[in-house]
């Protein structure tokens, strides 16, 4: 295995702007998390985006009354909807059935533009991806062809489209929606002509289901490319609650092999609860020049799934969301004068002990896509004892990049029962080192999250 993967696998994730219901209304934007950013509270799922001349335009699934729904805006935090369905109509090889029009993707196809969409293809009874145009990214979008662009009809049909260029070239990505008809589901990349209106290449595969934690299924694939490999953004699990959630896999070539990453990138628990079911993703730059990631998630009382935005940033090249937790194993960190030992009930099997001395600390690099206040949890286990031998809380001094930062207290909780500490550090964008060296007594470290 590479560095690059065993970094990689370090990294991997354990994992509001109230917009009114009155079109073209903004408000002040509102954190629902550290990063995560709620900017419309509104039925808008499957989210995809696109800049054109300093303009965001937003398409999303079906609702409102429109096949597709579309938003503008110059900030990804204030958006305005469009009174007009995005799509004029679906093509005569679909059914005219609103709440069957899904997950769209528009593109600048350079004389216009080019949106997929999905629909119910009459002949098969399956969803399938079509094909419409427009002068303006605006709309209306016109249908083109007598027939669906994709549609796999043995293999459930296909569903969330999305695109990637490079060269030259242009690839459409889509999911084979197995799990409508109890078939597996994979991802897709399979090249197009420049405009989008026909396929010039075969489907490649590139992953399917093979987590416990994606539930039987991965859905709505976005690919991009970081620090020269391919990152294959995908949803996972059922849609329609807490289940849904965000991962990726990488490779070094177009077609792969992907090598997804070992735990989920953004879950509702990744969020602390604060976002419901992430999914539906997309990546776009912000006006800073700094990528973002659009995605939906489901409001309290689960009527609809609004639209987030968060900061994404790139620890050598894989991806970190700001607002959900990343986890580090302190095996995996710098270990002085201390062991790493096997231990029951750690989360990877093995945690570091014998931080007795005063020169002793585990030390961990970790990466944040923006600077300022963080959520630190240490998962410990301390099972000290104090002169007249009862349990007794103990510590651990707290260094952040050299600065001493206080200290993480932990409560008795005896040997090998692991529990969460938090405490909030001040980080800057990109790596950061904490160090947690000997306090008061004695404790051991499986892990540390930062949000």
């Amino acid at each position: 295995m590479s560095a690059c993967i065993r970094h990689f696998r370090r990294l991997a994730a354990t994992v509001t702007v109230l917009v009114a219901a009155t079109l073209g209304l903004s408000a002040t934007p509102a954190a629902a998390s550290d990063g995560a950013r709620l900017v419309m509270d509104r039925d808008f799922a499957d989210p995809d985006v696109v800049q054109v001349s300093g303009t965001y335009h937003a398409y999303s699934t079906n609702a409102d009354g429109k096949y597709i729904q579309h938003a503008t805006s110059t900030d990804l935090l204030h958006w305005s909807m469009a009174s007009a369905d995005a799509l004029a109509a679906v093509g005569s090889w679909a059914k005219p059935d609103r709440s069957l029009v899904w997950a769209p993707d528009v593109f600048d196809n350079g004389a216009g533009f080019t949106m997929y969409y999905v629909a119910r293809d009459r002949a098969s009874d399956r969803q399938c991806i079509g094909v419409a145009r427009s002068a303006s990214p605006d709309g209306q979008f016109t249908p083109v062809g007598d027939a669906p662009l994709v549609c796999p009809a043995a293999q459930g049909g296909a569903i969330d489209p999305s695109t990637y260029t490079e060269n030259g070239h242009r690839y459409l990505l889509w999911k084979n929606d197995g799990n409508c008809c109890g078939l597996d589901t994979w991802l897709y990349l399979q090249e197009v002509a420049w405009d989008g209106t026909r396929t010039t290449g075969s489907p490649v595969p590139l992953v399917h289901a093979d987590r416990s934690w994606e539930g039987g299924l991965v859905e709505a694939p976005t690919l991009v490319n970081r620090a020269g490999h391919y990152v294959l953004f995908y949803s996972a699990d059922f849609y329609g609650d807490d289940r849904y959630k965000t991962s990726y896999a990488v490779a070094d070539s177009l077609t792969g092999p992907y090598t997804k990453a070992a735990a989920p990138l953004m879950t509702t628990d990744s969020f602390s609860g604060t976002v419901h079911g992430p999914g539906g993703q997309d990546v776009v730059t912000g006006p800073d020049g700094r990528d973002r990631i659009v995605f939906h998630g489901w409001n309290a009382d689960r009527t609809h799934r609004s639209l987030y935005v968060a900061d994404l940033g790139w620890a050598n090249g894989y991806p970190v969301v700001d607002g959900s937790k990343v986890i580090y194993q302190a095996e995996n960190a710098a270990v002085h004068d201390a062991a790493v030992r096997d231990a029951t009930g750690a989360l990877d099997g093995r945690a570091v002990g014998h931080i007795d001395n005063d020169d002793s600390y585990v030390e961990f690099s970790v990466f944040t896509p923006a600077t300022g206040s963080h959520t630190l949890t240490v998962r410990y286990g301390n099972g000290s004892l104090d002169a007249a031998g009862s349990p007794a809380a103990s510590s651990h001094r707290l260094t952040v990049n050299g600065t001493a930062a206080g200290e993480v207290r932990y409560p008795y909780t005896g040997w090998d029962n692991w529990q969460y500490a938090a405490v909030s550090v001040d980080l800057h964008e990109g790596w950061n080192t904490i160090r947690l060296g000997k306090g008061e007594l004695y404790a051991e470290l499986d892990s540390i999250e930062v949000a």
